[in-house]
């Protein structure tokens, strides 16, 4: 069974939704753009227990918060969920609410023929539906879930009970909400849930609610509880007759089977001994949140085990993990389940999924779209796998994203930020602490490829890039939000010709000093008092030598403000600028414009409101 669309109105911050799901999915965006909300608005439709806690939805459910409604125009909450990929038992079971789905156009059908369902791409589908509401004559909030179809007079829908539900075995996990109450016997926990699906009846609650009936606790003399209640049951008597307060006492629980429920939970052992010498066992939910969600993992492949057709919905399951568990963490929960939906912020979550399986999902005016990643312009399978997964992953992640154009600018531009933001904080940011993701386009022709595509996801995209023929210009400007183009014609030579002559010198010095000159440049070997265009050509050679390796970020990494490029300056200054405007800087900067480079051609796109940047 799997989701293959949901469509949600008036939920929290959506005010409307319409999503695709493929076969496994991870939902990236912005915090408080809705990937918890669209888990949530799931769970109201196929959680088993949801519907029966007090409060299912309140008032700070409803879009806005907006709830009261009239006769002729009522405020409800709406989630429709289409279910696909129904085992022989399912189609069984849900008989005439079976509808059809085609898996070429993702829609449904409307009252097929015949022969329209014997065609290989159409299957069976199942549309659920909630709706919740509040009632005036009540004072309360109403919610039900009901099959979308058949529909009776008036619109009447069958209801979608708790043991439909459970057989669509949907699983929400939502971070470490879960964990505290994973091994306890509440209704719902996934221990709760193994017992189900073993068909195990917990016959013992009278036996355990007898023994604790027994269970002496206010005689211990040291406590003196007895006394107090005997004279509180002498000092009531005084009012009432004394059947009325009949031997008070103290017990354990309150005594029902809900309370134990919530009472009774695993204790695991910690390692340490007592001075006894016996190990000293702590309750579950004590234990580190690493192991926590580990736990949580193993109770997951047992109920996926016993289902065999289940969805798991994860919130974030990279909390307080390291890496490669988070891998495996993925890859277990996606071979076990005919369906996994993850919401993550973890780069390493995402690298486990191909592109088409990330959805992006971005929010405005309370309208919720997601996008599938796909991949990036004129990029291969191969060497998306072997050489830029990691880093497209991260540019998913990030709000705001500088492409540039080779490895060398993608460590020196980096770096030159954080030389600038040690230097001058209240000026300079360096470019995580503006939420930039830095991804190297490896040629200035992919530029404006990548710029387009990162806009379509909704982010911001700066570009850095070496002088450009007209042409080339005016298109990485169209593709970005805002260009910046160097006065020269590359990396090397802005640094050689634009970085300051004593940073030049100790940049030569430092690089014969340590080893790092190669022999094969022997006979060009700096010196003290060496002539600045002999330098000049010798680092030329240098850095060209090791391209793509951390050098021209050493060199940019040492000079102080003074000594940089202009161009380098101005550039992370405007950067800086777009992307936090509130931030002071120095009058002569001309924030609402962004102070243009020296010698650099500024050029935001067409579409671009003039202004700051947010």
């Amino acid at each position: 069974m799997k989701i293959a669309r949901i469509k949600i109105s008036n939920f929290r911050g959506i005010k409307s939704a319409e999503l695709l799901l493929p076969d496994h999915v991870v939902f990236v965006g912005d915090n408080n753009t809705g990937k918890s909300t669209v888990l949530e608005a799931v769970d109201l439709v196929l959680g088993p227990e949801r519907l029966n806690r007090p409060s299912p939805i309140d008032e700070h459910d409803f879009y806005a918060g907006e709830y009261i409604g009239t006769d002729e125009s009522p405020i409800s909450i709406s989630v429709e969920v289409v279910v696909i990929d129904l085992s022989d038992d399912q189609i069984l079971h849900f008989g005439n609410h079976i509808e059809w789905w085609n898996t070429e156009t993702k829609t449904l059908l409307q009252e097929p023929p015949p022969e329209e369902t014997d065609k290989p791409e159409v299957i069976h589908a199942l549309r659920l539906g909630f709706e919740g509401k509040y009632d005036s004559d009540e004072d309360n909030f109403v919610c039900e879930t009901f099959f979308m179809s058949p529909q009776g007079e008036n619109g009447a829908k069958d209801p979608f009970r708790t043991r439909d539900k459970r057989l669509c075995g949907f699983l929400f996990l939502r971070t470490l909400r879960t964990g505290s109450r994973a091994l306890s016997l509440e209704r719902g926990s996934l221990l709760d849930i193994i017992l189900r699906l073993q068909e195990l009846r917990l016959n013992m609650w009278e036996g355990i609610l007898g023994e604790l009936r027994e269970l002496a606790v206010a005689e211990n003399e040291e406590l003196g509880i007895s006394a107090i209640l005997e004279e509180v049951q002498n000092s009531v008597r005084k009012f009432v007759p004394s059947e009325w307060a009949e031997n008070p006492r103290i017990r354990v629980s309150d005594l029902t089977r809900e309370h134990l429920r919530k009472t009774l939970t695993v204790f695991m052992g910690t390692g340490e001994n007592t001075s006894a010498g016996k190990e000293y066992a702590a309750p579950f939910s004590h234990q580190g949140t690493g192991t926590i969600n580990t736990l949580v993992l193993a109770l997951l492949t047992m109920i996926a085990d016993l289902k065999q057709n289940v969805i798991f919905a994860m919130e974030e399951p990279e909390i307080a993990i390291p890496p490669h568990t988070q891998r495996r963490i993925v890859d277990s929960v996606r071979n076990m389940a005919a369906q996994s939906i993850f919401t993550s912020h973890s780069p390493y979550v995402l690298d486990e999924f191909a592109p088409e399986s990330l959805v992006i999902l971005k929010r405005e005016g309370g309208i919720l779209e997601g996008m599938p990643a796909t991949l990036p312009p004129a990029v291969k399978s191969k060497a998306y796998r072997e050489q830029l997964r990691t880093r497209f992953c991260e540019c998913l992640l990030a709000r705001r994203i500088l492409i540039v154009e080779g490895r060398t600018e993608y460590d020196a531009v980096s770096t030159a930020a954080r030389r600038l933001h040690e230097l001058d904080p209240d000026r300079f940011k360096t470019l995580e602490s503006l939420g930039l993701a830095v991804i190297n386009a490896e040629t200035d022709s992919q530029i404006a490829p990548l710029g387009s595509y990162f806009r379509t996801l909704g982010k911001k995209v700066y570009a850095i890039s070496d002088q450009q023929e007209p042409a080339a210009s005016a298109a990485i400007s169209a593709a970005v939000d805002t260009a910046f183009e160097s006065p020269e014609a590359s990396f090397e030579k802005l640094l050689l010709n634009h970085t300051d002559e004593a940073a030049l010198r100790r940049f030569g010095k430092d690089a014969v000093d340590d080893g790092r000159w190669p022999s094969h440049l022997a006979a060009e070997t700096p010196y003290d008092g060496m002539d600045i265009a002999a330098l000049k050509a010798a680092l030329g050679k240098f850095l060209k030598n090791n391209k793509g390796t951390s050098e021209a970020a050493f060199l940019v990494g040492m000079c102080s403000e003074a000594e940089l490029p202009e161009f380098l300056v101005s550039t992370i200054e405007a950067i800086r600028i777009h992307c936090s405007p509130s931030v002071l800087v120095p009058e002569a900067t001309d924030i609402e414009g962004a102070a243009p480079p020296t010698g650099a051609e500024v050029s935001p796109s067409a579409d671009q409101n003039p202004g700051p940047y947010s």
